[in-house]
């Protein structure tokens, strides 16, 4: 099999910072919860569509090698982030298990810098633990700076008929996650005024 053949699980790539895009890997489609991550191949899908955006990105041999493990631990931190960011929105106790994961993940692995040195210095991102769990390390460490950074403040809960996505409100008159959810929040809102006047 070839990693660019690898099936999605259908979750929506927002373009939200790391965690929340891991957290909107569990999503609603008509008012039912689908989880994106079902399977091995929807994490390595969900690795792949994102692995840019790591320091240490995975290559396609790592995706073809996650397994159930790597399954297991990357729907834990998208569960316990999912549970975090809910209570940034509502407010409340955050679940000390939920807070452990995320604890959990941040120290699997041991990540440096290393110089390089070719037409001009740079910069490569190492990790002695296998891409995936720095990956995960990675998006657990963002999920700490969110949470306790000045963009928690800024997070939302999609307020969209049905969705159950978050997203990090980067304009005054964002208000939903993305445009089909304010499509459609718009045309419940004339629906019902609609339906308010009568025939």
């Amino acid at each position: 099999m070839k990693v660019e053949d690898l099936e999605n699980g259908g979750a929506p790539l927002l373009g939200e910072p790391l965690p929340i895009e891991l957290a909107n890997a569990t999503y609603a489609v008509r008012g039912r919860l689908v989880d994106g991550l079902q399977t091995v191949e929807h994490a390595a899908a969900w690795f792949r569509d994102n692995r840019e955006r790591f320091a240490e990105p995975c290559t396609d041999a790592d995706l073809l090698e996650v397994g159930a493990g790597e399954l297991h631990a990357t729907r834990a931190l998208r569960d316990a982030i999912r549970a975090l960011a809910g209570v940034a929105v509502r407010g409340g106790e955050a679940p000390s298990d939920a807070v452990a994961e995320v604890n959990r993940r941040v120290r699997a692995a041991a990540r440096w810098r290393e110089l390089s040195w070719g037409e001009r210095p740079s910069a490569l991102a190492r990790s002695a633990t296998p891409p995936v769990t720095t990956a995960l390390a990675e998006i657990a460490q963002q999920a700490v700076d969110l949470f306790t950074g000045d963009q928690a403040a800024d997070l939302r809960a999609c307020q969209a008929p049905g969705c159950v996505l978050y997203f990090v409100k980067n304009h005054p008159r964002r208000e939903w996650c993305s445009a089909g959810c304010g499509t459609r929040a718009r045309a419940a809102r004339h629906y019902e005024r609609t339906k308010a006047a009568g025939p």
